[in-house]
């Protein structure tokens, strides 16, 4: 059952990539210097945006019912 749709799926990804890069920019950025061990959960948020991306599954929509995908 997929509830993620296209324009979902593609921000998701877009999103997940860039904050995973975070833990890994931190040290070298000077605005994101003082993050420290933030940058890894920021990380981790953004690993389980390029799942549900991946998935085309957010289980954060079930208990809302939000269903972005097309499909029917």
């Amino acid at each position: 059952m997929s509830n993620v749709g296209g324009v979902d799926r593609v921000l998701r990804f877009i999103v997940g990539v860039a904050l995973i890069l975070v833990p890994f920019a931190a040290p070298a950025v000077p605005a994101l210097a003082g993050l420290g061990n933030w940058a890894w959960v920021i990380g981790a948020v953004g690993l389980v945006m390029l799942l549900t991306a991946v998935f085309r599954f957010c289980p954060a929509y079930v208990p809302f019912g939000v269903n972005t995908c097309d499909t029917k």
